[in-house]
């Protein structure tokens, strides 16, 4: 009988034990369901996105130093400057302004704006000259250098991306609203791009398109 008990006490342990792993792995699974957008994909964090446009635009920052095709860097050109367009526009418009909201953070929040501005000008120096200039490639370099300075900014212990992960920022909310921002931007710009382009060319910008979705 005392075996028996014995017994009957490790099969209800065991039982127990099931349940709450069951319960446990259900849990799991609804808060990954939460974390999914409405189409079954998972949903991006603000940080996670900026973080990979960063990433993008290092790569073909690092293709434009490595290629000796006068076309292939125009080509390069063009599409960073679209991207940090694109990508600026969406932290301005969204990222930036909750940031302050949440942290107050203003000194933070100003260096970011004038860093942009400084970029922006530059850009618009790059598009508006062309390869064509003399300075092109110096402009390029110079943007390179001026973006690796402002990721490193965003990026590092203590940044602006640190102090938002911290504070009551909804990261999900936002990612979601510029990641449709962004794909309107896109969308934009490769339209302008095609129109630019002589119609045997115009397949290059939808490439351009697809290349930053």
């Amino acid at each position: 009988m005392a075996k028996s008990r014995t017994a009957k006490k490790g099969r209800r342990a065991v039982s127990t034990k099931s349940r709450r792993a069951r319960a446990s792995k259900a849990a799991t699974s609804r808060s990954s369901r939460s974390a999914r957008g409405k189409n079954g994909g998972a949903r991006e964090d603000a940080i996670a996105l900026l973080k990979a446009d960063h990433r993008e635009v290092e790569r073909m920052f690092g293709e434009f130093e490595r290629t000796r095709s006068d076309d292939r860097k125009r080509e390069l050109a063009e599409q960073i400057c679209a991207a940090l367009r694109t990508h600026t526009t969406i932290e301005e418009e969204i990222f930036y302004p909750a940031f302050l909201e949440a942290t107050e953070d203003k000194d933070l929040h100003h260096e970011a704006e004038i860093e942009h501005a400084g970029a922006k000008h530059l850009i618009g120096e790059i598009e508006s000259a062309g390869p064509q200039d003399d300075h092109f490639e110096a402009r390029v370099t110079v943007l390179q250098e001026m973006i690796k300075h402002h990721v490193k900014e965003e990026e590092q212990r203590g940044g602006m991306f640190a102090e938002a992960k911290s504070s009551d920022m909804d990261l999900l909310s936002l990612g979601q609203r510029m990641k449709e921002r962004k794909l309107e931007l896109m969308g934009e710009s490769a339209e302008g791009l095609d129109e630019r382009l002589p119609a045997q060319a115009r397949h290059g910008g939808r490439e351009v398109r697809t290349r930053f979705s």
